[in-house]
């Protein structure tokens, strides 16, 4: 075979080839004739072998397995809970539409100078009240369904209701053993929602999530999450279910009300960072130092839509209250905005200088997003356009949360430096 090989006469050429072939171009006593027989030599091996590769690869393709579609086993009682949230969040879906209608419905010019009203009243946004938490950084902030409490926590696993706007603490609730990273207020609670049951959720990074009501100091129930650390947790817009996302990549699903984790959802590759429902009820996101988000349909258990193009971890998710519009913070300082109607980010916000923490709509009709960073700053931006309308300055360290009270009176930010602060109008 090797005599069949045709080999250039001109030693030039020789060289070259031996060069592309990664071979020394001459070696010891060797002359054009013994170079031109070593490559000839050369190139009958590489034909060889390239015969032999064609064979080795049909001969891997056989011996591979078919693949198969894995699905996991659901048990009666998640069945049951799909069929419910299904039944809950397809009306809910109708009476946004509708209202989505009616207020497209109004005249431009109207719309318009509504839109220039609020944008004024936010860049007069400044400090209102400003209190020390506690001992240990702030880790979390949320504002009650009735805007009249406040609830924080901290790293030394206590959690604490302040009066708003006067900020007095009300009540130290204990019962946590590590840092505690997400509180949530059930939907109804300071409503209509009895001040006894579970009007309050919390996670730390003991494994577990705990339960409160607005008059005791204790917790009235406590979940298991058998992980080392539950980072989020979220309520559903029903109340009847709590979300946690957990560091053992996962986020679980528990019904509050019979206190029994229905569902356990894997499908991120690192710790799960931040979870959030749709106002509907039908769908739940999820962020993870993956640094990818997911959305899951909660009616079918599916994975809908994966949200990729965050260059470091998603640290914070929010649903707009139109219920297509997701907002993504993540430690490459970035917020993606993404129209799950056309399953892509539509916009990239390069909104700060450090890692964002946490990221809230407006909850009225979610004309403005309100960002935190360890920037050591939070901004506010308008919806849409993204345009910036308020940068919130004024922490002496990393700004850990915000969120925005349903009344729209305030914003609250949590700090490393101890403390939380009340954003206002300054006409207030």
């Amino acid at each position: 075979m090797a005599r069949a090989i045709a080999v250039p006469t001109d030693d030039a050429e020789i060289k070259a080839r031996l060069r592309q072939l990664g071979q020394p171009i001459c070696l010891f006593g060797e002359g054009p004739a013994d170079r031109r027989e070593r490559l000839r030599q050369l190139l009958s091996e590489q034909a060889t072998e390239e015969l032999k590769w064609p064979k080795e690869e049909e001969r891997r393709v056989d011996e591979k397995e078919p693949e198969e579609i894995w699905y996991h086993e659901s048990t009666q009682a998640l069945r049951q809970v799909r069929f419910w949230i299904a039944e809950y969040s397809l009306p809910r879906a109708r009476d946004r539409l509708k209202a989505a209608r009616i207020a497209r419905a109004r005249p431009d010019p109207e719309r318009a100078s509504a839109t220039q009203d609020l944008h004024q009243g936010l860049r007069m946004f400044s400090n209102y009240c400003s209190q020390v938490g506690d001992d240990r950084p702030i880790s979390v902030c949320q504002f009650s369904p009735n805007s009249k409490v406040l609830a924080t926590a901290s790293w030394s696993g206590l959690c604490k209701l302040w009066s708003v706007p006067d900020c007095e603490p009300i009540r130290v609730l204990r019962g946590h053993d590590g840092n505690v990273g997400g509180v949530a207020f059930h939907p109804q609670a300071t409503l209509s929602l009895d001040a006894r049951a579970s009007c309050l959720a919390s996670g730390a990074n003991d494994g577990t999530v705990h339960l409160w009501s607005l008059e005791s100091e204790t917790p009235i129930s406590i979940l298991d999450c058998e992980t080392d650390r539950v980072a989020r947790v979220a309520y559903h817009p029903s109340g009847r279910f709590l979300g946690a996302a957990c560091f053992d990549c996962s986020w679980r699903l528990w019904d509050v009300s019979l206190e029994r984790e229905v569902l356990h959802q894997e499908g991120h590759s690192r710790p799960v960072y931040s979870i959030a429902f749709q106002n509907d009820g039908a769908l739940v996101a999820s962020g993870g130092l993956d640094a990818m988000a997911y959305l899951w349909d909660l009616r079918t258990g599916k994975c809908v839509i994966p949200l990729e193009g965050h260059l470091k971890g998603v640290l914070a998710v929010a649903f707009a209250p139109d219920s297509y519009n997701l907002a993504s913070g993540s430690e490459d300082h970035s917020v993606k905005l993404w129209d799950l109607r056309k399953q892509s980010c539509v916009y990239t916000i390069p909104s700060h200088t450090n890692l964002v923490s946490q990221v809230k709509f407006q909850s009225g009709d979610g004309k403005y997003l309100v960002t935190s960073s360890y920037d050591n700053t939070a901004k506010i931006w308008s919806h849409p356009g993204w345009s910036p309308l308020k940068t919130l300055a004024g922490h002496e360290s990393k700004v850990m949360c915000v969120d925005v009270s349903p009344d729209e009176k305030f914003i609250v930010t949590s700090s490393y430096d101890r403390t939380f602060k009340l954003w206002a109008p300054s006409s207030k």
